[in-house]
């Protein structure tokens, strides 16, 4: 991997991750645009550059993790089914749908939904995601398993979650951050753990790579929580649901046509 692409890769990373569109599927898209081969370390990469962005969302809301022991535990409570589900099924659902056909499908589907989000969800009375009791919190959670399908988003699997009971938006989308820190980084530590079992070799090389690649992520990843936050505050979800549309509808029509995207 060159240091071009492993930038490429962690802006992919840093964009996508809080936005509504699926940065596991856009990481894949990604891969198959730049013909990029195959290989344990390229998996091993979009892992670890996960890091990057989790520590954007600890920095960018330091004084929040400070709070209270009671935020923990609403973090633990709705962390439990995404561990639960992706133990028992994300190796299966990822052998079985982490293709661009496959994303491309979940996008468009997901695009379709948040279309209409905006309206079904317009009612909405608590402000703050410290209003939410433990129920809550595991209903949230619950939402953000379906994001082990690659292409869901869990971002927005989580923030629809987060409006089901009663969050407005803003107060929504800031829980589904700071979910994003405890689930993102046990899903990189099981990963990790997977790999140092298989016996990666890592050279000083890869280790400059993954250093670039996270210092980018985690800068793009700040300045993209400060615009998404201002932009579903103001604009709601329909022009990312319109951009997941284009996106998966032309990835399918490039797919009829025979071009096919793939990682070789």
């Amino acid at each position: 991997m060159t240091y071009l692409q492993a930038i490429i890769l962690a802006i992919v990373e840093g964009l996508t991750e809080f936005l509504p569109v699926s940065s596991t599927g856009h990481m894949i898209l990604t891969q198959a645009v730049l013909k990029m081969h195959s290989s344990d370390f390229l998996k091993f990469f979009t892992v670890e550059v996960q890091l990057g962005a989790i520590l954007a969302v600890v920095v960018t809301y330091f004084k929040r993790f400070l709070k209270s022991f009671d935020f923990y535990f609403k973090l633990i409570v709705a962390v439990i089914p995404a561990l639960i589900f992706g133990v028992l099924l994300g190796d299966k659902i990822d052998s079985v749908f982490e293709n661009p056909i496959g994303v491309a499908i979940a996008l468009l589907i997901g695009g379709i939904l948040l279309l209409f989000i905006d309206k079904i969800f317009n009612n909405q009375t608590i402000e703050d995601s410290d209003e939410i009791n433990m129920k809550s919190a595991f209903i949230i959670g619950l939402f953000q398993s379906i994001a082990l399908f690659p292409g869901v988003s869990r971002s927005a699997a989580s923030i629809i979650g987060g409006l089901t009971q009663k969050l407005k938006m803003k107060a929504a989308a800031e829980f589904s951050f700071f979910l994003a820190v405890p689930t993102m980084f046990a899903a990189t530590a099981k990963k990790s753990y997977d790999f140092y079992k298989s016996g990666i070799h890592i050279t000083s090389s890869d280790i400059n790579t993954l250093l670039v690649g996270n210092v980018v992520a985690f800068v793009v990843a700040i300045l993209a929580i400060k615009f998404f936050i201002s932009f579903l505050t103001n604009h709601g979800f329909k022009l990312f649901g319109y951009y997941r549309i284009a996106l998966g509808g032309i990835i399918i029509l490039l797919y009829l046509l025979g071009y096919k995207l793939e990682i070789i």
